[in-house]
């Protein structure tokens, strides 16, 4: 019983995580739209399910402080307590601390510090004034002070309390019978109908004998005011949903109740009927029209259509129920599409189809060697299976990158007040998937560079507004995919580097030779160096580039590359360049002497022949003539120092990395290779040109190959002997 809990526990605490994000994203919505109704209900939601949940694990520290921003976020969706700045500012910050609490409380099962105790009651403070001040202006919602005129008017002809109510789970538990409530409600009047909902009941293997599972809708009459006929259940409302529509309410009132009914596939007849806008008679008489009339298409007319023409209820209410069906369907689809997986049994599943496919190679390799042409077809056959589960685990642990993307919003919005900048983020290819490692592991660079650019990039508005800009700055993170790779872009509109000061303290430090003037980007990237001082490499700006060493270094260690682009008054760019996928990639597998080598075989772009006369040119040059286009090369055997006498036949496969070309020369093409990529250990981790190893069929180890690298050196060394003329200086790839 314990590991359930547990395991009950964990599940809480994840979703806890999720949810609390869900709020800081809704939170910074409603910065921007505070008349979204639905957003506060949705932050309602989110904190009233966590304070919920942590009553079940006796969590009271998160019990405690949440039910305070609950009932503020309570008074807000009434229109008690108006939207503003210092509103959104402290329940971001609750938000922070709940966060904390659950990491503290709930997963490490400890106390709080004493700072987090000082911020905790400075917090209750703040947010208790929201709760006394009586004189806080209400939210005014322009559609409840208009009423409405549709067909039948602005109101709900009903004499009747119309009472929507949802126990919560835990109200036996708590020593309450939900029939007493209704009982008791009968004392102040009539109960002239009632509905059992019935949505939220499992199945009868999931059912918990002690929780309830059910909801009603009542139409009462009553002399008796709202607060009396709310004073019943009293008792039942921590946890429960109770929203009570005086007689004669109007329509944009049961449109509000129609959108916060618990989701549930209830049709539309039935979702007006309980809510009071729809008595059973006139649901009938509409259904019974609709049997009998077709379109000339054949098709029937919808019943929302048939009840407005007969007046029996407005259209918004009909359109709301509609957006409710929508959302319903929706809610259940999403639900039905997604399943809860610890990510170690998905690391544990990658590294098994790891072992699959090399024991596969095996397997190909064996029937080869015994020509036996049955086996192979069955080799054959195995390896496109294996292929495919391959690619369909590598799936498994592919998020959209926009999950990452989004949290700056919160980063941008705190270090733009703080700075005292006004700064807007804008997000594009969001939908980009890449592997889960990679994503967990690029936050923090993103970080340092997003909060870089917002620092030292962007202007304040005085000096923006000077060079005739706009005073508000613009941060724009992008990402898309290219060669098998996923491209990164950090981008501002800010003040730029200045090329000429980072020249020259990269020729003080001995980094460019005096003579020597590189391509700007070169230039540019020269802030990647290790102590390299951007304070005195920026004009007007300073320290853009500490920790830019560090930055490169994380990224060089996810097999990414990062290079910088700038331009004086219109600001910067930096991309980011990283692998799908750190487990498996598909590879071109090229021999050197006695040696064998795996290429990225999205960056190869085509083989050909090294002809006999440009053997004996490459003693000379270290470019090729590919069709008229300047192709630098390496010679793989140089680079590695290999000890051969030399191949009768040379080739060349010609790469690609960030749209530029280089040519790698090898003696021997051997195809394509499913490549499970091995790390390599840290005695390795400064030797260029390798990102990695992996294990043929055979049994041996074969080394993965840093196209990035070995393109960066053919355009460096060829740089060296040839004029710009001849080999472009853009043909860099970092």
């Amino acid at each position: 019983m314990s590991l359930d809990l547990d395991q009950a526990l964990q599940t809480y605490i994840a979703e806890a995580r999720e949810l609390l994000q869900d709020m800081e994203d809704a939170l910074l919505r409603l910065e921007v739209d505070p008349n979204d109704a639905d957003t506060v209900g949705a932050i309602f939601r989110a904190a009233h399910t966590i304070k919920g949940s942590a009553g079940l694990f006796g969590l009271d520290p998160i019990v405690s402080f949440t039910h305070i921003v609950e009932d503020v976020l309570d008074r807000v969706r009434d229109g008690d307590v108006a939207i503003e700045a210092n509103l959104i500012a402290v329940l971001l910050e609750s938000g922070d601390h709940m966060l904390h609490l659950v990491n503290v409380v709930a997963a490490q099962g400890g106390q709080l510090d004493a700072e987090a105790i000082v911020r905790e009651n400075g917090l209750r403070v703040r947010l208790q004034a929201y709760q006394d001040n009586s004189e806080v202006s209400h939210v005014v919602q322009t559609e409840k002070e208009i009423p409405l005129q549709s067909s039948g008017g602005g109101l709900v002809e009903t004499d009747n309390w119309h009472i929507s109510l949802r126990f919560g789970q835990n109200v036996m538990r708590d020593g309450m019978d939900p029939l007493s409530f209704l009982r008791y409600l009968s004392t102040l009047g009539e109960i002239v109908s009632i509905t059992t909902m019935f949505d939220a009941l499992p199945l009868a293997d999931e059912m918990d004998a002690e929780s309830c599972y059910l909801g009603f809708e009542i139409d009462f009459k009553s002399e008796a005011d709202k607060a009396t006929i709310a004073g019943v259940f009293e008792f039942a409302r921590e946890g429960s949903l109770v929203h009570i529509l005086p007689p004669h309410s109007k329509l944009t009132e049961y449109i509000e109740l129609i959108r916060s009914l618990p989701e549930s596939e209830t049709r539309l007849g039935e979702i007006l009927v309980a809510t009071g806008a729809l008595t059973q008679q006139e649901l009938e008489s509409g259904l019974s029209e609709q049997q009998t009339s077709a379109r000339p298409d054949g098709s029937t007319t919808p019943l929302g259509e048939i009840l407005v023409e007969q007046r029996s209820v407005e259209h918004e209410v009909v359109q709301a129920a509609l957006d409710k069906q929508t959302q319903s369907k929706d809610s259940k689809s999403k639900e039905s599409r997604y399943i809860r997986v610890q990510a170690d049994k998905l690391d544990e599943l990658i590294n098994m189809v790891g072992e699959l496919v090399i024991a596969g190679a095996g397997v190909s390799l064996l029937a080869q060697r015994v020509s036996d042409n049955s086996l192979q077809e069955a080799a054959s056959v195995m390896s496109g299976l294996v292929e495919e589960i391959r690619d369909g685990a590598l799936r498994l642990r592919m998020v959209p990158i926009g999950e990452t993307f989004n949290r700056f919003q919160r980063v941008v919005r705190d270090v733009g007040r703080e700075l005292g900048k006004d700064i807007e983020l804008i997000i594009t290819g969001a939908d980009t998937e890449l592997d889960k490692t990679v994503v967990e592991k690029i936050g923090d660079p993103l970080m340092h560079l997003v909060r870089n650019a917002m620092d030292h990039g962007i202007e304040s508005a005085s000096i923006r507004e000077a060079k005739g800009k706009s005073a508000k700055g613009t941060l724009r993170l992008n990402a898309y995919h290219d060669s098998g790779s996923i491209v990164i872009e950090i981008v501002d509109d800010g003040g730029g580097l200045n090329r000429d000061r980072i020249l020259q303290k990269a020729r003080d430090r001995g980094l460019i030779a005096p003579n020597v003037t590189p391509p700007d980007q070169e230039i540019y990237n020269m802030i990647f160096e290790a102590g390299f001082s951007t304070a005195e490499a920026i004009t007007n700006l300073s320290g853009r580039g500490v920790g830019m060493d560090v930055v490169k270094r994380n990224i060089t260690a996810l097999r990414g590359t990062v290079s910088l682009d700038s331009a004086v008054g219109q600001g910067t760019t930096v991309s980011i360049r990283l692998p799908l996928t750190l487990a498996i990639i598909d590879g071109f597998l090229v021999g050197v002497g006695k040696s064998s080598y795996i290429v990225p075989l999205d960056m190869v772009q085509e083989c050909i022949e090294l002809t006999e006369a440009d053997r004996q040119l490459t003693r000379e040059r270290s470019y090729l003539n590919l069709r008229g286009e300047v192709l630098p090369f390496v010679m793989l055997r140089e680079h590695f120092e290999i000890e051969s006498t030399g191949a009768r036949r040379e080739n060349v496969v010609v790469v690609t990395c960030a749209g530029q070309k280089a040519g790698l020369v090898v003696d021997e093409l051997m195809g394509e290779f499913q490549t499970v990529i091995k790390p390599l250990g840290k005695i390795f981790s400064t030797l260029r040109g390798i990102s990695g190893s992996t294990i043929l069929g055979s049994g041996e180890v074969a080394l993965i190959l840093d196209v990035p690298s070995l393109v960066q050196q053919a355009v460096n060394r060829e740089s060296q002997h040839v004029s710009t003329k001849q080999i472009p200086h853009q043909l860099s790839c970092s």
